[in-house]
């Protein structure tokens, strides 16, 4: 846990869930930046924010939490929007422990019906270009000529691309200075802009090499990974899935938009099937893909949540997993070796464990070390295919 300092107070901070071992803190120079911005520091006149304030894509709620604090108690409620479970229980959290109600901040996730008004938007640029598309048309109908449009990220997640679509679909927009590798990007709302809807979702056809899911259709939201096209990795793991018999349980975690759990549904006709994933929107992808494919009689449960903090110990058969090893900016294997140590908990004795990852992430070492067993199912010169069994 790190302490925040701001104009309005200092706050501890920590993201979710806490680990004591994790030396990543709760927020980054972006953060800090337009919080300074909006405080009126460094020359710059502070901003009203004691109207209808939205912040869109605060990764673990130090945006929300410092400007909590800041409004008076008959202020309307912050409106927080993002993507991420583990971030909305980052903020809920941090707001406890610095003593902030609560109710003070409305949480969100994207594919929530927008705020019907907006007075100063907050936008943290998120990694996906297309996250922030979708959330820019759905946000445009509620910013008004007076909305004060800000934006924050570190250099190296602001580019050009990301300025043109705060110009095509808000109205004209700059950038400032760098600071600590951050920079804040200013938005004019131009009302005359003509609204129109944003692309998503997208669907798009498996190729034909992907056995039996080949020419079935696959749903994104915004901000999947590989939302135009079958990423390599998922099309590796899915020539070499296991095919357990009867009425067994199966759980795609990490799931994206579904395609590794619907091929296990339809390589075991009698498996129920549970698709989790921290990501609204992913697991919003999961639901329409299946259901799109297997109709809507088929046993399947989709969860968003931690990890597999939600299901009964020693009642799973297989986990299919292909854990990322990114939050964020951040390079990690946090995530992964949580996924591991909740699928051990949950499978039953004899229940397998199939992970896909980068041969150079070394999770054969953390298997051995959680399972005693590891074993390779198949690889490439850039992917690796493991099996871990609960004894």
């Amino acid at each position: 846990m790190n302490r925040l300092t701001t104009s309005w107070g200092a706050f501890q901070l920590s993201r979710f869930p806490e680990d004591p071992r994790d030396r990543l803190r709760a927020w980054d120079a972006a953060d800090e930046y337009l919080l300074r911005h909006l405080a009126g520091i460094d020359d710059a006149a502070p901003t009203d924010v004691s109207g209808a304030v939205t912040v869109l894509g605060d990764r673990w709620g130090a945006l929300a939490t410092s400007l909590a604090a800041a409004r008076s108690a008959q202020a309307p409620p912050l409106v927080q929007i993002g993507d991420s479970y583990l971030g909305r229980r980052a903020t809920s959290a941090n707001l406890e422990r610095n003593g902030i109600d609560a109710d003070r901040v409305l949480s969100h996730s994207v594919l929530d019906a927008p705020p019907e008004r907006i007075d100063v938007l907050l936008v943290r640029v998120p990694k996906s270009l297309a996250l922030l598309e979708d959330q820019l048309h759905r946000l445009a109908p509620a910013v008004h000529a007076g909305t004060v449009v800000v934006g924050t990220g570190m250099v190296t997640e602001i580019h050009t691309s990301t300025l043109r679509l705060f110009e095509r679909i808000l109205g004209p927009t700059r950038t400032s200075l760098a600071v600590r590798k951050a920079r804040l990007i200013f938005c004019t709302p131009d009302p005359d802009l003509p609204r129109q809807p944003g692309p998503w979702p997208m669907r798009y056809a498996l190729p034909a090499d992907t056995g039996a899911v080949s020419g079935r259709t696959v749903t994104n939201h915004a901000g999947i990974f590989c939302a135009d096209r079958l990423d390599i990795g998922t099309r590796f793991f899915l020539r070499h899935l296991p095919a357990p018999r009867g009425p067994v349980r199966i759980v795609d975690l990490g799931c994206g938009n579904g395609v590794v759990g619907m091929a296990a549904a339809l390589a075991a006709p009698e498996a129920e099937l549970t698709f989790i994933d921290e990501s609204y929107a992913a697991v919003a992808s999961a639901e329409a893909t299946f259901r799109a494919n297997l109709g809507p009689d088929r046993a399947a449960r989709f969860l968003v949540g931690d990890g597999m903090s939600e299901i009964t110990a020693g009642s799973v058969d297989v986990v299919l997993n292909n854990p990322p090893f990114h939050s964020h900016q951040a390079t990690t294997a946090a995530t992964a070796l949580r996924m591991f140590t909740g699928s051990r908990k949950a499978l039953r004795p004899g229940g397998e464990l199939w992970v896909i990852g980068n041969r150079h992430l070394g999770y054969h070492v953390k298997l051995r070390r959680l399972f005693g067993n590891c074993e390779v199912v198949a690889s490439d010169p850039k992917f690796v295919i493991l099996r871990a069994v609960k004894r």
